[in-house]
């Protein structure tokens, strides 16, 4: 019986563990700035935070937008640059990873500009697109194409050599070892891909944000910070982590409904 009580307590402490980490949390952050632990001009409560948001819902002041208007235009912006990265670098990883001539024309360049970080092409981004949803949306495509190639084309290097060798035996060409076997076995990693990437862009766009545009969560940031507003500032930051683990939670859900379907 006792044994049969822990089991049933068991779980339902560990769904109470994170509600109680975040209670905690948010109970020791509103302490240190009550108490005047760390001066309010540094440091917002999470109750003025609150209060910034119930603001920023209808009131455009100070940085001329609602808070609505900032997360549609880093969602759009996000959105389709992620989308872009995706259409272009899992063909092109996966054509590497199995075309010697792809590989051969296009990892030299891809080798060369994989290690600038994509906050580098801000400048030149301003001067090619200015700072309006173009150039935002480069900066997002340079920043996921990475792990979109990178993924794509290990998953097709990994590959059962064994599995290859038997489809030649049995007169298979090229395209089609690689569409009915490499493509297959290189989803795993191509559905990683999904979510490395979404963290690249949605990180990247921050940075862009914060550099140059006129609306956007890292813009709202930006005034916040200019104007020394904190709680400005923390409530850009929370709405930034929120929105990305919202849409990271539905491209988990895709991923794992897609894979289900593949293996059925």
């Amino acid at each position: 019986m006792a044994y049969q009580e822990v089991k049933v307590r068991q779980p339902l402490l560990l769904t109470m563990l994170p509600v109680l980490s975040l209670a905690s949390f948010f109970f020791g952050w509103q302490a240190l700035v009550s108490f005047g632990i760390i001066p309010n001009e540094l440091l917002a409560s999470p109750t003025q935070v609150f209060y910034a948001f119930l603001d920023k819902l209808h009131d455009p002041m100070p940085d001329g937008a609602i808070l609505s208007a900032h997360i549609w235009t880093s969602i759009k912006e996000a959105f389709i640059g992620y989308s872009l990265s995706l259409l272009v670098g899992i063909p092109l990883g996966l054509a590497m990873g199995w075309f010697r001539v792809v590989e051969g024309l296009v990892r030299p360049i891809f080798e060369l500009i994989r290690p600038i970080p994509p906050i580098a092409w801000i400048p030149l981004t301003v001067f090619w697109f200015g700072i309006d949803l173009t150039g935002k949306v480069f900066i997002i495509w340079i920043a996921g194409i990475v792990p979109c190639v990178i993924n794509s084309y290990v998953g097709v290097r990994m590959t059962n050599p064994a599995l290859i060798q038997m489809a030649r035996t049995y007169g298979a060409n090229d395209w089609q070892i690689f569409k009915g076997l490499c493509i297959p076995s290189a989803l795993p990693m191509v559905f990683g891909a999904l979510q490395i990437a979404l963290a690249y862009c949605w990180t990247n766009l921050v940075g862009a944000e914060l550099l140059a545009a006129d609306s956007g969560l890292g813009y709202l940031i930006t005034m916040g910070g200019r104007l020394i507003r904190p709680d400005i500032v923390l409530l850009g930051m929370i709405c930034v982590g929120l929105s990305g683990a919202f849409i990271g939670v539905i491209i988990d859900y895709i991923e794992k409904t897609l894979l289900a379907g593949i293996r059925r």
